[in-house]
């Protein structure tokens, strides 16, 4: 093994990353196999496509939480809330497709410096704000729209155009469009100065603030960062999946964490793994469909996430542990 990781090629693209996409193919082939028709393989990976395209966004958002050492368990709520009110808008109150995509983007943002500030300058635990911002998305989307669920238009209508972000004559330019958004989050992440200090303030909070650099200002930013490519999830979401409804969004949540967890960011913060997040999350959505294939309901999927969940997180445990 010591070998391994010293090779060249792996060093460079990572083991975990590595051991991830082996997993993610055989997951594939293992479904293929003990499904058979009931796995079709285009159909299977069509249908994962649309799940990570959104789902991918909520996940690179958590990510820069996470590596804060933070954490944020509003992000599907909040996704939903976006969608709800942005559509209803331009339902309702006829508002242009383009000016409701713009809306849905600033709502999250604007979620995302809430718990940003009340996180970093009102020092609020961030379990707790993000329990808190979970119900007030999910009030303001049930008052907003009188609790009914919200419908974006089709592709055939005047205002389908939007949904080109997600496939154009059947090519998936949703995952360019993520995949691009993942480079980008990783180059900020990694190679500038507020990506550093985002990593350092999981490393060492109080370490970094003596050395004179502001932390509430950078821990606030990652919170703004994950606001507002939830927001972008959410025109994804609603670009595939058409219709939302009020007071749902949670399931989202773990399977989000999950991903990125899973994709070697540790809960604990200042170690995170954009192309990890990225892998992660395809292994996600793919089990997904998998369970789904086998019949199995939401209760089932959820539980199952919620034991991925628990096992990503002990093993993060685990190998720091070794380390240290």
């Amino acid at each position: 093994m010591e070998k391994l990781k010293q090779n060249p090629i792996v060093k460079k693209l990572g083991l975990n990353r590595i051991l991830l996409v082996c997993v993610l193919i055989l997951m594939f082939l293992v479904f293929k196999v003990v499904l058979g028709n009931k796995f079709p393989a285009v159909d299977s990976i069509r249908s994962t496509l649309n799940y990570v395209y959104f789902l991918g966004f909520l996940s690179l958002g958590v990510t820069f939480v996470i590596a804060t050492g933070g954490i944020d368990f509003s992000i599907g709520p909040v996704m939903f809330c976006c969608a709800l009110v942005s559509g209803y808008c331009m339902t309702s109150y006829k508002v242009p497709c383009a000016v409701a995509m713009i809306l849905c983007i600033l709502i999250g943002l604007c979620f995302g410096i809430f718990n940003g500030w009340m996180v970093s300058y009102m020092s609020v635990p961030p379990f707790i704000i993000s329990m808190a911002s979970m119900n007030i998305a999910k009030g303001i989307a049930s008052v907003f729209t009188k609790t009914q669920s919200v419908s974006w238009p089709a592709a055939g209508d005047a205002n389908g155009w939007f949904r080109n972000i997600v496939s154009v004559n059947g090519f998936p330019v949703g995952i360019i469009i993520f995949l691009v958004m993942a480079v980008i989050c990783g180059i900020v992440l990694y190679n500038t100065k507020p990506g550093r200090y985002i990593l350092c303030l999981g490393s060492n909070k109080e370490a970094v603030r003596l050395s004179g650099v502001n932390t509430k200002k950078w821990e606030m930013l990652a919170y703004v960062i994950c606001g507002f490519l939830v927001g972008i999830g959410a025109l994804f979401f609603v670009a595939t999946y058409t219709t939302v409804q009020p007071g749902y969004g949670d399931q989202y949540n773990n399977e989000a964490i999950a991903g990125c967890v899973m994709g070697g960011t540790s809960m604990v913060g200042g170690l995170a793994s954009i192309g990890g997040t990225v892998i992660g999350v395809f292994i996600i959505s793919l089990l997904q469909q998998g369970i789904m294939a086998f019949g199995l309901g939401k209760g089932q999927q959820m539980i199952i996430t919620g034991i991925i969940v628990i096992v990503a997180v002990y093993i993060d445990v685990s190998a720091r542990r070794r380390k240290n």
